[in-house]
């Protein structure tokens, strides 16, 4: 891969994200949108029970945060609607079959789209129930393979953890 293609591969990309709100995802979101604004579009998978509340957290816990300072005063007035153009929220969770995502319109619509997948959602409380953790940690990593499977487009899964760094391309 020549120096920059990442930049070049990643537009007109649709990627969804696990795990948005923790650490690494915030920092992946902002760099994406701030050096590949042509990515066509992100989907951000939160524990939410609704699409309303898995905005609201995607504003208050993501987008609103300083880290997008920079993205925000390069677009000035602009950056609200970029954000509603290249963002997703989508409620559901990686616990769950489908990753918990019970608008089967949407699902759809993201098993056509998805061309990246990043995994990085995670229990990383040390002190978790074991079967929280387990459901988490290990079954959000099988659905969320099991999810790449079924995307039509899909080229690479990306699982990013706190204990280990792995890819797995699908050509």
């Amino acid at each position: 891969m020549e120096f920059g293609s990442v930049k070049h591969f990643l537009r007109g990309k649709t990627i969804l994200v696990t795990g948005a709100t923790g650490f690494l995802g915030k920092i992946f979101v902002e760099k994406i949108l701030r050096v590949q604004p042509d990515v066509k579009k992100l989907y951000l998978l939160l524990r939410a029970s609704n699409s309303c509340s898995a905005t609201e957290r995607m504003y208050n816990e993501i987008i609103g945060k300083d880290l997008f300072k920079v993205l925000r005063d390069k677009l000035g007035d602009d950056f609200d609607s970029f954000i509603s153009e290249k963002v997703m929220a989508v409620a559901g969770d990686v616990s769950s079959k489908n990753l918990g995502i019970r608008d089967v319109n949407l699902r759809k619509a993201m098993l056509e789209e998805i061309d990246i997948v990043l995994h990085s959602a995670a229990s990383t409380k040390f002190d978790e129930r074991f079967d929280v953790a387990m459901c988490t940690n290990t079954m959000g990593a099988l659905n969320v393979v099991n999810f790449a499977k079924n995307c039509i487009k899909v080229e690479i899964l990306l699982h990013v953890s706190t204990g280990s760094f792995s890819s797995i391309s699908k050509t």
